[in-house]
């Protein structure tokens, strides 16, 4: 029977605190740190930048491949031992890439990799959330996807020290990395998690308050059959919208190689290549409460205002990187249309579809944004190699912003249709 918890502490608290864990150690580990170590890594092996990121669109292959497992099993056994299990993965995977010696054996780290971050990165949160709150779900999910930028703001800068501490320092940092992957994340999803409130006597945080105000209680799980919803434009427009806006989010893992560029003519610059990636971490962070909340009261107004960041950010780094400020400003704006990619694209699922079948019509727009991930690291190291080179660059993410303001709209305008299915 469950229990109704008037005031104090909720554990739907520990519930978050364990997601945190969870975005902010190994999910930012592995994500947010990946580009401090594109160039360093590459230099030492004398190899093109894109053979070396090939290993993060195996990462991305294999978590498009294993989402709809990954889902399934987190639906139907014990979170705690789904998420523990993918933390290993992750930790295991981090060290692994220490002891590469070759770029194939670096693929299979990504595999690895790839294979763990899926339930961590994609549906721990947004499950563990929708399961355990019915109020501020906006608010809450953007606060635990919000530490993978603070994780990315604390450990950029170490890895960065790390890895410039020797010829081989990348090596040490991986290893580091892996290490407070599995001892910072392990005891929160072996000994915290649990998969829903009634596994605790308790009702979802909120479910007295939303009673109160008299809404129905069935109301929090109306929405559209996952098997509606996929043959809908609506569906391919947010299909369209998650894929496009992680080919944008990815240029933030060239960040840093783009200050290091500036090495010759602007040195000063090129030595604040982690602050910079910090910056856009920092932007990542503020960015996801800021999107939770603004949603929470209005999806389109939180859609514009990420897009607005994100073009803002992207014409100051590009014309005026000389000004150290200002190029952490543009960088610090850029984060916060990062944020977008697992605040905003969760949050308009939502919005669009319901909540009735949510897991199931998610996973399937996120495997888009996988397989984009796949090819992304490489599509703009391509970009970055040719003659066109950054600005060429940041012209791409100008017009992959407008694309999806363009199918954001077009897809909550079909809101209304959609309830009739």
């Amino acid at each position: 029977m469950t229990e109704k918890r008037k005031g104090g502490f909720h554990y739907a608290y520990a519930i978050v605190a364990s997601c945190i864990a969870i975005t902010c150690l190994p999910c930012a580990l592995a994500l947010s740190c990946a580009g401090i170590f594109f160039t360093p890594v590459s230099e030492f092996f004398g190899v093109p930048r894109a053979s070396f990121t090939l290993y993060f669109s195996i990462l991305n292959i294999m978590m498009m491949l294993t989402l709809p497992m990954a889902g399934n099993h987190l639906s139907k056994l014990d979170a705690r031992k789904v998420l523990s299990g993918a933390t290993c993965l992750v930790g295991l995977g981090l060290i692994g890439m220490s002891f590469g010696n070759s770029m194939p054996w670096f693929y299979v780290c990504g595999a690895i990799l790839g294979v763990g971050i899926a339930p961590l990165i994609y549906l721990s949160v947004p499950t563990l959330i929708n399961a355990w709150c019915v109020k501020n779900v906006g608010f809450f999910v953007g606060l635990c996807m919000a530490f993978t930028g603070i994780g990315g703001v604390i450990f950029n800068p170490i890895g960065t020290s790390i890895i410039q501490s020797g010829p081989e320092g990348w090596r040490m940092a991986y290893r580091v990395f892996g290490i407070i992957a599995l001892v910072g994340t392990l005891p929160f999803t072996l000994f915290v998690v649990r998969s829903k409130p009634a596994d605790k006597g308790l009702l979802p945080y909120g479910a007295d308050e939303v009673a109160q105000d008299g809404d129905a209680p069935a109301a929090a799980v109306e929405g559209v059959p996952a098997s509606k919803a996929m043959k809908t434009a609506a569906f391919f427009a947010l299909a369209i919208f998650c894929g496009i806006i992680t080919l944008n989010q990815t240029i933030y893992q060239f960040l840093a190689s783009y200050a290091t560029s500036f090495a010759d003519s602007l040195p000063q610059i090129a030595a604040a290549s982690g602050v910079v990636a910090s910056a856009a971490m920092a932007g990542q962070a503020i960015g996801k409460v800021l999107l939770g909340i603004i949603n929470d009261k209005s999806v389109k107004v939180g859609i514009i205002f990420g897009l607005a960041c994100g073009v803002a950010g992207i014409l100051l780094m590009w014309f005026i990187p000389s000004i150290l400020p200002v190029l952490l400003v543009g960088a610090f704006l850029f984060g916060v249309v990062y944020a977008m990619t697992t605040v905003q694209t969760p949050l308009l699922v939502r919005k669009v579809f319901g909540s009735a079948d949510y897991t199931n019509i998610y996973s399937r727009i996120s495997m888009v944004g996988s397989l984009m991930s796949a090819v992304a690291a490489v599509f703009w190291s391509f970009v970055i190699d040719s003659p066109g080179g950054f600005p060429l660059m940041f012209i791409g993410g100008i017009v992959c912003m407008a694309i999806c303001l363009v199918t954001s709209f077009f897809a909550l305008g079909q809101t209304e249709k959609l309830k009739e299915l």
